[in-house]
């Protein structure tokens, strides 16, 4: 008789949230009940007795602290992975020429120009 070992299951989530690249790694992971989005729930960070810490992975959790789930909209999310265990949550600066992710548009509209109705 075999024994089956409970693994927990850790997913990375590759968004974009205002021009920057986020990497983060949940537990649990749902289409939303509202529509276009995704619920992401249970972030896990870094140990906090680690030596080195990555300033970025430090933002993160100062941002998502106090923050049971939060609701990611379809057209930001990069990437779902199921990964064996969690890595280092980053943000990624998308500036520069170089990179070549893209943001899904905001507006449809040049941000000099008004949209006709509005003249």
């Amino acid at each position: 008789m075999s024994v089956k070992t409970q693994q927990k299951i850790v997913f990375k989530v590759i968004f974009i949230n205002q021009g920057k690249v986020y990497e983060v790694y949940a537990k649990e992971i749902a289409q939303s009940g509202m529509f276009g989005f995704i619920e992401v729930e249970g972030f896990i960070f870094g140990e906090k007795s680690a030596v080195v810490i990555d300033p970025s992975e430090e933002r993160l959790k100062d941002e998502f602290n106090e923050v049971k789930r939060t609701y990611i909209p379809m057209h930001s999310i990069i990437r779902i992975d199921e990964v064996e265990k969690e890595g280092t949550a980053k943000i990624i600066s998308t500036d520069g020429n170089s990179s070549q992710i893209v943001g899904f548009p905001g507006s449809f509209y040049n941000k000099h120009e008004k949209p006709k109705g509005d003249r």
